[in-house]
């Protein structure tokens, strides 16, 4: 069995781990595990799994006692194959892994957020966007894992196929079989059928524990972690969700902004025209023109607060149709 889990890379037999680079930093927790869990979990050692004799419906284990096969194949089931604890250790620090990486996002993600929504500001939006990409990569790993087990979970014969130890049990106990076969036939018939009777029922009752489409025990461990994965994962979403929100406040105070500098232009515009109207008639009254007006005292006064006062009505005018067009905010 081949186990790809993120940095855990190792091949499972039924008695032993080959572990690519074990000194890595990542991978320390996980060696550190197999020591730690691994001698506590197993009742006897996998290499001696070869040293397991069946004779007269009887299983000699590593001991030396002799059980009945149901007792026998109790004490098997009471704990998980060797190949399934190394994989429920690596998927167990890789979930932990994965939490711990999301617990820092989720620590980093929603002061950067907030601070955004208070400021926008050409480095906030640099942290936020940093903090996506970091968002991005880690779902990525998560629904990496989860589709795996997911694909496991979905297919019996993939999960089937990983029972090695099983497997070897079952090769073992063919070869017990075929031995005692093999020295009853030396024998005469008479005397030995009970014998040969004694062996088919062994063979009955273990084939519960043989049975090759049980997988009930690795669909249980798969989903426990597959239920974990997903949680992280909503994590991650969740967290997603509050960027794509605060994206979206963002986005409105800027568009807000936009609206009121797009206003003060408008406003802006209108005073030019206004204004225009004024320097259009003073630039007529330049002109080297005679005009009745030149001749009369005191006329430039009232004749320029005219034009002024007739300025800003057209100011007043414009404006209010601006508004009563609701160009213009209140």
């Amino acid at each position: 069995m081949v186990v790809n889990l993120e940095f855990i890379k190792a091949i499972v037999t039924a008695e032993e781990v080959l572990l690519l680079d074990p000194l890595r930093q990542e991978v320390l927790p996980f060696v550190d595990q197999l020591r730690q869990q691994l001698p506590n979990k197993m009742p006897f050692k996998t290499r001696e799994y070869g040293q397991m004799a069946i004779q007269d419906g009887e299983i000699q284990t590593a001991g030396g006692q002799w059980l009945p096969v149901p007792e026998a194949v109790e004490g098997l089931q009471c704990e998980l194959p060797f190949e399934f604890q190394v994989l429920e250790i690596a998927l167990e620090v890789v979930c932990t892994h994965l939490d711990s990486s999301v617990a820092d996002l989720e620590r980093d993600a929603y002061p950067v957020l907030d601070e955004l929504a208070r400021n926008v500001s050409t480095k906030n939006l640099e942290h936020v966007r940093s903090l996506k990409s970091n968002l991005t990569r880690l779902l990525a790993r998560v629904q990496k894992v989860r589709d795996e087990l997911e694909h496991l979970l979905d297919d019996n014969d993939d999960m089937a196929h990983l029972y090695l130890t099983r497997k070897l049990i079952q090769s073992q106990h063919s070869e017990a079989l075929l031995a005692a076969t093999a020295s009853n036939s030396i024998v005469s018939a008479g005397p030995q059928l009970p014998r040969l009777s004694s062996n088919r029922s062994t063979s009955l009752r273990s084939s519960n524990y043989l049975d090759e489409h049980d997988v009930e025990d690795l669909e249980m461990l798969l989903e426990a972690y597959f239920m974990q994965l997903d949680g992280t994962r909503n994590k991650i979403l969740s967290v997603r969700e509050y960027i794509d929100d605060t994206e979206d406040y963002v986005n409105i105070q800027l568009d807000n902004q936009r609206n009121e500098l797009i206003q003060f232009q408008l406003i802006l515009t209108i005073a030019s025209f206004a204004i225009g109207f004024e320097t259009l008639v003073a630039s007529m009254f330049g002109m080297n023109i005679p005009c009745p007006l030149y001749n009369i005292n005191g006329v430039f006064g009232p004749f320029v607060g005219s034009v002024t006062a007739g300025c800003v009505l057209l100011f007043l005018l414009v404006m209010g149709y601006a508004r009563w067009k609701k160009l213009l905010g209140s």
